[in-house]
């Protein structure tokens, strides 16, 4: 009768040791299975594939949705059984294969390479404000609103500088008679420009006329003969800094890049001769 109430007693201290033992084990298991979303043929998948894919999508647009989780989750476990199969037929050790493997690669350390670099060599405010404050210089000056008549003969163009001169419409001549389709269908109008904008022959008879006036003699430039009206000028006009804030930066950047990567190219030792 002891001895059975004795193996009793030691029977119910083995399970009581045993529960705790199990539900710990459970418990150690659970950050194993949280960082895999499944288990594929006895490898598993981790949960970081997810992710990675999910960051992907949402740094182009997409908004992070129950919906794209789902998807992001299907394609990490899909990718994963076609992986297997692929391997499984030895596609692996194909030179095909191993050649794209070095081209992907090269294409993620060089795309890391340069993200690396923009990430420690960010555009400031201070580099816009110099850029844009160059950019203002350089548009600094007189704006022109011109209009003209452009037609093939010289004679044709004397012929309209009568018309006009006796009091006829230039609008009207213009949408008649000029072949800058463009600018003849709004009456001659080229909108507002600085001279640098139009061939130096055009310029240089523009900014010798004063507001509304007009030549007297034909204007020849490589585009036939041309007739020029001043209709206003004004100070250069300049976009405030917040509008194009967004292309200066974009555009520092990328030269920011193209310098980057001409240093490599300077340093690298090579008997290659690019060809420009």
């Amino acid at each position: 009768m002891f001895a059975m109430f004795s193996l009793r007693r030691h029977a119910a201290a083995l399970r009581a040791a045993l529960v705790p033992a199990a539900a710990l084990a459970a418990v150690l298991a659970l950050p194993a299975q949280a960082q895999n979303v499944a288990i594929v043929n006895g490898k598993p998948v981790p949960v970081a594939r997810v992710n990675a894919l999910i960051e992907q999508a949402t740094s182009q647009g997409q908004p992070r949705t129950p919906e794209l989780e789902a998807q992001a989750r299907d394609e990490v476990v899909l990718r994963e059984m076609f992986v297997q199969q692929a391997e499984k037929q030895g596609l692996a050790a194909t030179p095909q294969y191993k050649t794209q493997m070095e081209l992907a690669r090269q294409t993620i350390l060089i795309r890391e390479l340069f993200a690396d670099y923009q990430k420690a060599h960010p555009v400031t405010d201070a580099d816009v404000q110099a850029e844009y404050d160059k950019f203002k210089a350089q548009a600094s000056g007189v704006e022109y609103r011109v209009s003209h008549i452009l037609v093939e003969k010289e004679e044709d163009a004397k012929a309209l500088i009568v018309k006009l001169k006796g009091g006829a419409s230039f609008e009207v001549l213009a949408k008649e008679n000029s072949k800058d389709p463009g600018s003849g269908e709004k009456g001659g109008d080229l909108d507002w420009a600085n001279p640098g904008s139009f061939v130096p022959e055009f310029s240089a008879a523009m900014v010798k006329l004063k507001k509304g006036e007009m030549t007297d003699e034909p204007v020849k430039s490589q585009f036939g003969w041309h007739i020029i009206k001043v209709v206003d000028t004004r100070e250069a006009q300049f976009p405030p800094l917040d509008e194009v804030k967004p292309q200066i930066q974009q555009r520092l950047a990328q030269m920011k890049m193209v310098q980057f990567r001409d240093e490599i190219r300077a340093k690298a030792k090579t008997d290659y001769k690019f060809s420009n």
